[in-house]
């Protein structure tokens, strides 16, 4: 049904690839008479939000037939959802978003941007650094611990980015051939340091020709290292592929180093998206979840039309190192719609800009330049990996 409902035909080895991620107990269905008409899910995982680590539903496969559009059927579906998240300790849920306008009513904020780049490699030169190491290809297969060790170094202080269990792994490195797409088998090369595998990239490559020769693409599937000069080193190889005069990745950080390395930027072909959009349903829990860039001691005053269990005014008290969200009877000195919560809450978007949508009011004079700058984090959000 849910194939059907984005539009798609479910392929079998896809579906065969993301079995072991299903969760039966979080997987939602309505029913008209013997047919399934809806359908909302979630996979239980960890994110890394500013400064910390937290549960959050990772919503995914929500869909609604076309014959019974438009009759309340997402809505029930996304009550529930976020009352089970809830229950569950979660206090915000997140998702990829088919299309944006469906979800900022059911107060999800845009949380997360990607940038796609498709560089010209011809036209770009990633300056070769002072560091010692080297590039060195391998199998999935025989480098896949070094993979997951290098990823679990790096996720938890990436905000975005979701933990990895043997099974995502499993299902991040299928390599069927829907998910290639028209291009090579999935390859992998890692970057050894003074210390060892420090940075790795999967890739796969799209060859082609035309009269005058080869104009093959690179397409980079995930590139993660823990140093800076893994990470320069690895984009130089994947520039420089031989045969190829391109290459193309679907998701950087809007932070990407790529911009002050190279000589002309403009042949990145940087393209701006959106990625996450998160969902608070509990703030007091996720408030005092994550960390704060500066000190902030403030109280908010939160409307959430969709959940009003939600609402209320909250005495938020945080640093870099801790944080605490209770809920108050003192006057607010700001007051939030929580699309806007969500969209702040990764550190991405600024409370100031926000006024200008009506979602964000300074009530006390100079609470909204404090907030603002306590809900930045010192690196961007940044998501490339569907669920």
């Amino acid at each position: 049904m849910f194939s059907a409902g984005i539009n798609i035909d479910g392929d079998p080895q896809s579906l065969e690839a993301e079995r072991p991620l299903f969760e039966p107990e979080r997987s939602l269905i309505v029913r008209a008479g013997d047919r399934v008409v809806g359908t909302l899910g979630a996979n239980t995982r960890q994110i890394a939000v500013p400064g910390a680590v937290v549960p959050a539903a990772h919503g995914c496969r929500g869909a609604v037939s076309a014959t019974v559009r438009r009759q309340g059927i997402l809505t029930r579906l996304m009550r529930r959802h976020f009352e089970d998240a809830r229950a569950l300790g979660e206090p915000i849920t997140l998702c990829w978003a088919s299309e944006g306008r469906i979800y900022g009513r059911f107060g999800y904020g845009l949380a997360v941007r990607r940038l796609g780049l498709n560089v010209n490699a011809r036209e770009v030169t990633v300056p070769r650094g002072e560091e010692p190491g080297r590039i060195v290809e391998g199998t999935v297969a025989d480098l896949r611990d070094a993979l997951v060790k290098v990823y679990d170094q790096v996720y938890a202080d990436r905000p975005g980015w979701s933990e990895r269990t043997a099974e995502h792994w499993d299902y991040r490195l299928s390599d069927h051939m829907a998910a290639r797409q028209g291009a090579s088998a999935l390859r992998v090369v890692v970057h050894e340091g003074d210390d060892g595998i420090d940075g790795y990239a999967l890739w796969r490559v799209r060859g082609n020709w035309t009269a005058n020769g080869p104009i093959g693409d690179v397409v980079v599937v995930e590139q993660v290292s823990t140093t800076p000069e893994a990470y320069r080193a690895l984009w130089r190889f994947l520039l420089s592929v031989d045969l190829t005069r391109s290459a193309s990745t679907w998701a950087v950080g809007v932070d990407e180093p790529l911009f002050h390395w190279v000589g002309e930027p403009r042949q990145l072909d940087a393209h701006l998206c959106d990625a996450l959009w998160i969902r608070v349903v509990d703030v007091p829990g996720a408030l005092a979840a994550r960390r704060y860039a500066t000190s902030v001691d403030i109280v908010i005053e939160v409307t959430d039309e969709f959940m009003p269990e939600n609402s209320g005014t909250y005495r938020l008290t945080g640093s870099p190192e801790s944080a605490t969200c209770t809920p108050t009877s003192e006057q607010p000195e700001l007051w939030l719609d929580v699309r806007a919560l969500g969209a702040v809450y990764m550190g991405g978007t600024s409370l100031s800009a926000l006024v200008q949508t009506g979602q964000v009011k300074e009530v006390r004079p100079g609470a909204l330049a404090a907030a603002s700058t306590a809900f930045r984090w010192h690196t961007s959000p940044y998501a490339f990996e569907l669920f």
